[in-house]
């Protein structure tokens, strides 16, 4: 080009991030723009009305700010994740933000709560989000991520106020909300959610004399433990969430049971599997809680066998632990381990049973009083031992084994018998060891009962006839208010006998 030359603005050189968009010619006329902006009719009404969930969240929002006296707390929802150049992941929320905000499905990226100290006391939750523009705003056509035309009509602060209860205030205010009175108001904020955010607050405790950044790590974390550790015990919300989860996650293993046919005679029958409970997840629910373990023979001693990618034969067992997330964003967490032709073996329904009896002794567990936490896998641990011990594959006694210095049986069953259950698959994974592994079972706590044995192919410590099997039977718990404990997965089929029935019923042979 020479010096004469001139470059449109089309054609002018770019930067390396702007590139990322190059695919795309974007008119810049004024006229584009005027007539871009003008002659739409006004949008239908939204109908929006107040949730069902706005009602638990002063609760919510008091029980967390209740050790953080006077102090100003930020947790941010998080923003996109990118999957690959400008394409991202769908968006899912940061678990805390959602249990303040009481939003599910994809709402609302890169927003705040920010728990607002109040003179009397307590905390008030101010929800921080970018509203809709108007259709004469070039973020209207222009914005892949925000704008109307790319991702549909965004609500309103008023909108989003009617359905949370919530105050609600322009994301652009952000720093100067959290500017006020700082230094006599002290910030925490959760790490590692919103890069965005954190730097934001880490600038305004900077510009205060706070400590910040790694200075201020202890100061955080204490926050991010306090907002997992009040979601230990459920309100009547959350525990109706839960059993919809569950009885979604029903629906989907009886699509599953229906499938196994078409699994069977598939190079990939594994992906049959997940595929047919993931239509499910994303039809009834928001999606699935977590990657699908869809494990066929031997790689159901593969604990986390999310490939999914080998055969379904005659004669398998497969282990399938799915849970749907519903719009709220609560998931539930049930592993089945299903015939693939719909009658176990002798040596099959053998190990079935003991995984069985081991579920049957942690629920009776949990129901007496005075249980903890741990005490639920060690009821179901004794059961396995026994059992273990029984068939000649302990090299020391059930009782040696079950002691702190022995643990043999745990070869077989290497994991955990239970984990919290709420919006995380591995909900309060933040809170203290006392409040989780060591606490008092209590109201409103769900949880996971999932044992299992585990026989390898390749492991020459058992019998030929053992080998490559591998049974886990999960369900979802819940403590009543009486303190008594039932699965609130009871309706999905457990036992040897029902589930062959149910897997006959579902193919039409019942």
């Amino acid at each position: 080009m020479t010096t004469t030359e001139t470059t449109s603005a089309e054609e002018a050189p770019d930067s390396l991030a702007e590139r990322v968009n190059n695919r795309s010619r974007r008119p810049s006329s004024d006229a584009f723009r005027e007539f871009m902006g003008s002659q739409w009719g006004p949008r239908p009404d939204p109908g929006i009305t107040r949730s069902a969930v706005a009602d638990y969240l002063p609760a919510r929002a008091t029980a967390a700010g209740e050790l953080f006296a006077g102090e100003r707390l930020v947790i941010p929802a998080g923003t996109y994740k990118v999957r690959s150049n400008d394409c991202t992941y769908r968006f899912r929320a940061y678990s805390a933000f959602a249990h303040l905000s009481g939003l599910g499905q994809e709402r609302e990226p890169d927003s705040v709560i920010v728990l607002e100290p109040l003179p009397e006391g307590g905390h008030e939750a101010v929800l921080y989000f970018k509203p809709r523009t108007s259709r004469s705003s070039q973020e209207f056509y222009s914005d892949s991520r925000y704008g109307e035309f790319w991702v549909g009509a965004r609500p309103s602060l008023e909108e989003v106020a009617t359905e949370t209860g919530l105050r609600c205030e322009h994301i652009d205010t952000l720093r100067d909300a959290l500017s006020k009175d700082a230094g006599i108001v002290r910030l925490r904020v959760v790490r590692n959610v919103d890069e965005a955010v954190e730097a934001m607050v880490n600038e305004v405790r900077m510009q205060a004399g706070l400590p910040f950044g790694g200075d201020a790590a202890e100061t955080d974390d204490a926050l991010e433990e306090r907002l997992s550790e009040i979601r230990l015990c459920k309100d009547e919300f959350e525990i109706s969430e839960l059993r919809r989860a569950v009885e979604i996650t029903k629906a989907g293993f009886e699509d599953i049971l229906r499938s196994l046919p078409r699994a069977v005679g598939h190079r990939r029958g594994e992906r049959v599997i997940e595929g047919a409970f993931g239509a499910v997840a994303r039809e009834e629910g928001n999606g699935l809680g977590y990657d699908t373990i869809a494990a066929s023979g031997n790689h159901a001693n593969t604990l986390h066998w999310i490939d999914n990618d080998g055969p379904v034969n005659d004669g398998d067992l497969v282990l399938v632990d799915a849970g749907v997330e519903v719009d709220s964003l609560y998931t539930a967490d049930i592993t089945r381990t299903l015939p693939v032709n719909g009658t176990f073996s002798p040596t099959q329904a053998k190990v079935y049973q003991a995984v069985l009896d081991a579920c049957e002794a942690a629920l009776e567990r949990a129901n007496q009083p005075g249980t903890r936490f741990r005490d639920v896998h060690d009821a179901a641990m004794k059961v396995i031992a026994a059992r273990l011990e029984e068939w000649g594959l302990l090299p020391v006694s059930a009782e040696e084994s079950l002691s702190p210095d022995g643990q043999q049986h745990r070869r077989w069953m290497p994991h955990g018998t239970s984990h919290h259950l709420g919006l995380d698959v591995h909900d309060c994974a933040q809170a203290r060891r006392e409040m989780y592994q060591d606490a008092l079972l209590e109201p409103g706590m769900c949880f996971t009962i999932e044992p299992g044995l585990y026989f390898r192919a390749d492991d020459m410590a058992i019998p030929e006839e053992f080998r490559g099997i591998g049974v886990r039977i999960e369900d979802d718990v819940l403590v009543n208010a009486d303190g008594s404990v039932t699965r609130i997965s009871e309706d999905i089929p457990r036992t040897i006998a029902d589930v062959e029935a149910w897997i006959a019923s579902a193919q039409g042979r019942a």
